[in-house]
């Protein structure tokens, strides 16, 4: 088979455990384009859905996968498992609200130039 045209067998498991997005996808598929379609499928039913691909992180034996990689790039192990179905885990970490931020700009004010803080 030519080079990046391996197809590896992928599901992906999310917070509650459920199984989604299981088909067989190109090594040179890229991680991004692997979120989208997760995005895609997402179950509707769900209290907690992404809005974006940085939303998600994608975690493959300990490893968050970096959007910009494809799978033959980010070293996925395909072909070593009698299955031959490989799980990644997806982690969902919206965006950081605005409230957030304000509040550490605030507490970042109170310290003067000795790091010290001012009460």
């Amino acid at each position: 088979m030519a080079e990046g045209k391996e197809l590896i067998e992928l599901k992906f498991r999310i917070y509650d455990g459920t199984d989604i997005a299981h088909s067989t996808y190109a090594s040179s598929m890229t991680v991004a384009s692997l979120k989208q379609k997760i995005i895609a499928e997402w179950p509707q039913d769900k209290t907690v859905t992404p809005k974006s691909i940085n939303d998600l992180k994608l975690i493959h034996a300990g490893k968050v996968l970096e959007n910009n990689k494809s799978l033959a790039d980010s070293m996925i192990t395909f072909g070593e498992l009698p299955a031959g179905v490989i799980t990644m885990h997806v982690v969902m970490q919206p965006a950081i609200a605005k409230n957030k931020t304000e509040k550490r700009k605030d507490d970042m004010q109170k310290l003067n130039s000795c790091r010290c803080v001012i009460l």
